[in-house]
């Protein structure tokens, strides 16, 4: 197989696999066509219930767990009913929102081992409409326990499968290795969120993502496409974020995202506080680009949020004020 299947308006031009020094510069490129845009008379449709979205990306360090935890909360922030799944057995997105480590708490290995439905695991948090189905350090064993389980690429499709209906968006974070871990993630999620940083290892990392893709959407999940790439920790004062930048443009042209994360200190410091930098420090940068990032996310899905549909309300019983100036007519 040797491109990747159209979905919908995220189709895939052919997709040849790179060879040599031209790895990099041969990503998947996508259509222009039936992009979503903005209805400013009417209210979009809240039609994307229960969306699985998947923040992956095989290289570590490049902020997935951080956008997996703030983009959940901005969006439950905004009234969306969102459930955040940790599926890395470090269960950093666990402890970001405020849930320290707990070998006795059941996690999402107990829903993949088949000992207990999700509905029995899942947390609340202190953010209203934001719910948490924890990870653990057990996860690590779950990649040799499953090895020989016939479904062991579709466990975790199947737990969510009755949970979809519950929520507006569940938002999977996966560890920074294409293990079984991932691989379940690739098969439950129904489009992908890419984060990375603007280096050029990070563009020979998205290559080899996207062969994994091909592998993936011809084994277990032909409609998995890529909802977007994302630019964080970001300096644009330097030379090589721009020439990356400009790369990513050209290759996927409106799949990557406007909005980019910066550099944040106080982003940094949020999660050894266990909570969201939305929380954290509601006037920083970082804030700012993760509202600004789930603001773009619901616009490209055509959806409204509660929050925002709100907003236009209060903006339209507002009346009026002419503004005079003098001399006064």
């Amino acid at each position: 197989m040797n491109c990747l299947e159209p979905f919908t308006s995220l189709a895939f031009d052919v997709w040849q696999q790179p060879k040599g020094a031209d790895a990099f510069h041969s990503f998947a490129r996508f259509s222009t066509s039936q992009s979503p845009t903005l209805k400013s008379l009417f209210l979009l449709l809240l039609k994307a219930m229960g969306k699985i979205l998947g923040v992956v990306n095989q290289k570590g360090g490049v902020g997935k767990t951080t956008t997996a935890i703030n983009l959940s909360a901005c969006l439950a922030l905004e009234g969306l009913r969102t459930l955040l799944v940790d599926c890395d057995p470090q269960a950093n997105a666990s402890s970001g929102i405020g849930f320290q480590r707990d070998d006795n708490r059941r996690s999402i290995y107990d829903v993949l081992m088949g000992d207990c439905p999700a509905e029995q695991v899942i947390l609340p948090t202190e953010i209203d409409h934001l719910w948490l189905l924890p990870g653990s350090k057990n996860l690590t064993g779950a990649n040799v326990e499953l090895a020989g389980a016939t479904d062991r690429a579709l466990r975790l499709r199947r737990a969510l499968a009755p949970l979809r209906d519950a929520y507006d968006l569940i938002i999977l974070d996966c560890p920074p290795a294409l293990d079984l871990l991932t691989l379940n993630v690739l098969s439950a999620a129904e489009t992908l969120l890419v984060p990375m940083q603007a280096e050029y290892f990070a563009l020979e990392g998205i290559s080899e993502l996207i062969s994994t893709l091909e592998r993936v959407r011809a084994a277990y999940n032909p409609s998995l496409t890529i909802e977007g790439v994302l630019l964080t920790m970001y300096d644009d004062r330097t030379n090589l974020a721009q020439q990356v930048t400009e790369t990513l443009r050209e290759y996927f042209r409106e799949r990557l995202y406007r909005t980019v994360i910066p550099r944040n200190v106080r982003l940094a410091e949020a999660p050894s506080h266990g909570k969201p930098v939305a929380l954290y420090d509601a006037r920083s940068r970082g804030t700012e680009a993760y509202f600004e990032l789930a603001g773009e996310f619901l616009a490209r899905n055509q959806i409204e949020s509660p929050r925002s549909a709100e907003r236009k309300v209060a903006a339209a019983a507002r009346p009026n004020v002419k503004v005079s100036f003098w001399p006064y007519s």
